[in-house]
């Protein structure tokens, strides 16, 4: 037999291995794989999955962080296989020698459980990660009936020292509320939602008279030049998307060399050249 069928036959014969059930912190069925087949496909995906999206200083002259973009569209049933994903790969960033930190995001409703929230403390706790690597990213605030079970959820993720971001900002009233009594560190604003010139000041000006001191803005989304004037224009303090680099796997991500972040994104849009005497 030959390398090549070998490959074909147990391939085949993987593909046609029947599932069990397992269950998850939560005490739900979630994944639908023995715990042998669970832990062969984490491994195997830690290794190979596309999904860590880098996020640079504006500048693109620096590598600040990452979003675990898997996370964003994750169902109920994959949110902490997915979660444990994310912490791993921030795990062997750190064990590497890179300080990486990264924005796993998450469902507000999924905060607002009590059994979701004893398993992401768990989860956290033993990955016995520096404070300031784990990031939450909120995707969405909750209604008005999880609004006080979601707050004591994310006081109780904070208290462990992971840092709370909210993502898709839009500068709203209640926006804005949330990010100064959590005292968020980040929020991220969709670069595609401020193309119209006036947007990025009116939004500046929103945010600068009402978030915490410490909350830096993200600029997502850029896939535009423009987008890169807005985000200059909005004083994003950090920028990703597909004009600066596009996901990539947790290997790829150590890869990544500082002192050519800037010569690659800046192929894209020029920038003042010096002359002759050197002065630009």
């Amino acid at each position: 037999m030959s390398p090549k069928s070998r490959l074909y036959t147990l391939v085949k014969a993987w593909k046609n291995k029947p599932f069990q059930e397992v269950r998850d912190a939560c005490g739900e069925p979630w994944l639908g794989l023995s715990s042998q087949a669970l832990e062969e496909h984490q491994s195997w995906s830690k290794r190979q999955a596309i999904g860590h999206e880098p996020i640079f200083n504006c500048k693109g002259t620096k590598l600040t962080g990452s979003v675990f973009r898997p996370l964003i569209t994750a169902s109920d049933t994959q949110l902490l296989r997915l979660f444990m994903e994310g912490l791993d790969s921030i795990t062997y960033w750190y064990r590497s020698g890179r300080f990486i930190p990264g924005i796993l995001p998450i469902p507000i409703h999924a905060l607002a459980s009590s059994e979701y929230v004893d398993a992401l403390s768990d989860l956290i706790l033993n990955s016995r990660l520096p404070v300031g690597l784990v990031t939450l990213g909120i995707q969405s605030l909750p209604q008005a009936q999880l609004e006080d079970a979601s707050q004591e959820g994310l006081l109780r993720l904070r208290r462990l020292g992971v840092l709370l971001h909210l993502l898709q900002f839009s500068g709203s009233a209640e926006q804005l509320q949330w990010v100064e009594e959590l005292q968020m560190e980040g929020i991220h604003v969709d670069m595609a939602q401020c193309r119209q010139p006036e947007l990025p000041l009116e939004l500046l000006s929103q945010i600068q008279h009402s978030k915490h001191a410490r909350t830096q803005i993200y600029a997502s989304n850029l896939t535009l030049v423009k987008d890169l004037s807005n985000a200059s224009l909005l004083q994003a303090d950090h920028c990703y998307g597909g004009l600066m680099m596009p996901p990539l796997s947790r290997h790829q991500m150590l890869q990544i060399n500082d002192s050519r972040i800037a010569k690659a994104i800046f192929t894209f849009h020029p920038h003042p050249q010096p002359n002759q005497n050197g002065d630009k």
